[in-house]
């Protein structure tokens, strides 16, 4: 939601995550610790939390902070299980989104965690960048695989999504960095968190799948991605595609297709066609 211009009512954004809570998810990320002048949309996501149904088989929720600050909000919750934090391997990525240089913001994740470890909750690294640089920087999939081993042996993270911030991933490159780091970090848990044109989501979920990825994050209707993609179509991975996908080679995920149809007529009331 965070793309959108209009402010989203919070009984609204209730609703809709209410619905998405029923349909048997893993996770949900439901909202930001952020800013509220720089991501204005989620200011409320305090607000929002108070008004979710929970109930003891329901996702574990996910909330993205930006800093220290923001970490120590969300870890004042006890219903959030899980702290999301997007780490650039782009310097120039980094300084934008989070206000913060890679070596800062190494430096905030270290202390993240250990904010989440000491109140029994689990930061998941985003590693942003990790399929391509759009800035001129250097750029190799050898950068990535190095700061997912720093992130995991110097930091001990255990969950790691390779994030394809601008839709520059193909079947190729992802299938390369998941299956050379996959047996590398046993430990360690992968995710993808891909961008994509509305043509191409099957190729790399099917690409990141073969490669031994089991977490893959996703958005109702493929809406929202990255400002700074350089085409308009390129937006999140299609969650309702994904679980035809899934249906399609016998894997079980585990989510009702019944109420995630339901969901997305939730979505319709707030996202564009």
């Amino acid at each position: 939601m965070q793309g959108l211009d209009e402010f989203v009512p919070t009984a609204t954004k209730i609703t809709y995550l209410n619905s998405l809570l029923l349909c048997g998810f893993h996770t949900l990320d439901f909202g930001s610790f952020v800013s509220p002048k720089a991501i204005p949309q989620m200011r409320d996501t305090a607000e929002v939390l108070k008004g979710l149904h929970l109930r003891e088989d329901s996702p574990a929720l996910l909330a993205i902070v930006a800093n220290e600050r923001g970490a120590e909000e969300a870890c004042s919750f006890e219903e959030i299980r899980y702290l999301g934090y997007p780490f650039s391997i782009s310097e120039e990525f980094q300084k934008r989104n989070t206000n913060a240089t890679l070596d800062q913001s190494l430096a905030r994740v270290e202390e993240i965690n250990k904010r989440c470890e000491k109140t029994g909750k689990t930061l998941v690294v985003y590693l942003s960048m990790a399929f391509g640089n759009p800035y001129g920087e250097k750029w190799h999939p050898d950068i990535a695989t190095h700061w997912s081993y720093r992130l995991h042996r110097e930091l001990h993270i255990r969950i790691l999504a390779l994030s394809d911030t601008i839709g520059i991933s193909n079947p190729h490159n992802i299938h390369d960095l998941f299956s050379t780091l996959i047996p590398e970090l046993p430990e360690m848990e992968f995710g993808a968190h891909l961008h994509t044109l509305p043509e191409t989501w099957k190729e790399k979920v099917d690409a990141a799948y073969k490669a031994g990825c089991r977490r893959f994050d996703g958005a109702l209707k493929g809406f929202g991605g990255c400002p700074m993609a350089t085409d308009s179509l390129t937006g999140n991975m299609p969650t309702e595609k994904m679980q035809d996908y899934f249906i399609e080679i016998g894997e079980n995920t585990g989510v009702s297709s019944t109420t995630l149809d339901e969901a997305q007529k939730c979505a319709s009331l707030i996202f564009p066609a």
